[in-house]
């Protein structure tokens, strides 16, 4: 009988592979090495597989896709409650090839190499963004100690900072070392997050995604080049909503024998892409006094009965909406003001 459904647990070095037919009977259990993966299914015929969404499924997905088979990754939380007894490499595989058999099952799109180098940009600046931010609260936090209190910014406690070495004769000589050392932390860290802001703004240029989605309100070259790097496949997702409920940016529902109980937004999906969106509601919400078109209009009309903060995640909905929109129709769709 042949193999029609596989599923791969993806690890480090040991891969475990569950196949089954088109009934759901096991025919393969075996264990792969990492250098035995791509020769135990190159002289397959082409079947559908499934890998667990983690670290390193889209490269796998990639490969075997090269290979002529069909995969799909799945989410984590999907394939756990396929899982049968303990957790162990097996059992993972098997709850992997059960969650594949079911058509309702969501999968993620097998993202690109360039896609994914794009993601590892904007992981790397928000690395070094919240190491800057760190390293400023503990700087902070020192000269409290000698009641000296800096302005709020990074260029003020960096001017402070300077101020301290050069003119403040009330701290001791080891803090003042300590504190320039701090600040050649600080002028690095920013050295190197100003270059990787160069490399994004570089990309956003020269990507036509990119340039269509800075023309949107709130939407700058850090957010295009994020849905650039996150977004494998918009025509996945049925309408707007389905892509801002990816996203996290709907309401959580708890509902029983006819009442319904709407709680707060699922958080679901990319934190990093949802936290930029949010920070785009909230630039646009600085600006809608001064303007009067139908999105200003309805932001003020809503701040009136809404918290800010409520306003600002229901206009990042409203955002991840057109997004789609734009990616989906491209050059067609036109925004209304």
């Amino acid at each position: 009988m042949q193999v029609s459904i596989i599923g791969l647990d993806i690890a480090k070095s040991v891969f475990q592979v569950h196949g089954t037919d088109d009934a759901g009977h096991p025919l393969i259990r075996r264990q792969l090495r990492r250098r035995e993966v791509l020769r135990f299914f190159v002289n397959r015929e082409p079947c559908l597989i499934g890998i667990e969404a983690c670290h390193s499924s889209h490269y796998w997905a990639r490969e075997l896709i090269a290979l002529g088979h069909d995969v799909r990754l799945i989410p984590t939380q999907y394939v756990r409650p396929f899982r049968r007894g303990g957790k162990n490499d097996a059992n993972d595989a098997e709850a992997i090839c059960d969650a594949l058999s079911r058509p309702s099952i969501n999968t993620v799109a097998v993202k690109s190499a360039e896609q994914q180098a794009v993601q590892s940009l904007h992981r790397a600046r928000e690395r070094l963004i919240h190491q800057r931010t760190s390293t400023a609260n503990q700087i902070r936090s020192l000269v409290a100690e000698e009641g000296i209190v800096c302005a709020q910014g990074i260029a003020q406690l960096k001017r402070c900072l300077h101020d301290i070495v050069s003119e403040h004769d009330s701290t001791t000589p080891l803090l003042r070392s300590l504190i320039g050392q701090f600040l050649e932390q600080l002028s690095a860290l920013d050295q190197w997050i100003g270059e990787l802001d160069q490399k994004i703004h570089v990309l956003a240029k020269q990507s036509a995604v990119c340039r269509q989605l800075v023309r949107l309100p709130g939407v700058g070259p850090v957010i295009a080049t994020a849905v650039l790097g996150t977004v494998a496949n918009a025509h996945a997702f049925k309408n707007g909503r389905q892509f801002a409920a990816s996203l996290g940016l709907v309401p959580g529902q708890r509902s029983s024998g006819g009442r319904t109980q709407m709680l707060g937004i699922t958080k679901r999906g990319d934190a990093y892409l949802r936290k930029l969106l949010v920070q785009g509601a909230r630039a646009i919400m600085r600006v809608a006094g001064r303007h009067d078109d139908r999105q200003s209009q309805w932001v003020r009309q809503l701040l009136t009965r809404r918290h800010k903060h409520v306003v600002a995640v229901a206009l990042a909905n409203k955002l991840a909406r057109t997004i789609w929109a734009l990616l989906v129709k491209g050059e067609q769709f036109e925004m209304v003001r």
